[in-house]
């Protein structure tokens, strides 16, 4: 249990945090799964505009820091790539 007012507000910041780093960590799994849905359709509009949504979405996530920019920039990298080898 947190003893101290300042560890009580980090506790309740933990929680707040951790929900909001939750959803968009769950929403770049959604997008990256429609992305690869929509390249193996074999679509090339929809497979253009799934990767334009997720890369978008991954730096709003680098952005609010959510996933690091390395991380972020590899993957994107890689979903650039798939989306042009189909």
């Amino acid at each position: 249990m947190a003893n101290t007012q300042s560890a009580i507000k980090a506790a309740r910041k933990t929680v707040r945090l951790t929900l909001r780093n939750k959803a968009l960590k769950t929403r770049l799994k959604t997008l990256h799964k429609g992305l690869d849905a929509a390249v193996k359709s074999g679509d090339a509009a929809a497979a253009k505009a799934a990767g334009r949504a997720y890369l978008s979405a991954m730096d709003k996530a680098v952005k609010s820091g959510v996933v690091h920019r390395n991380a972020a920039s590899r993957a994107k990298s890689h979903a650039a790539k798939y989306v042009l080898a189909k």
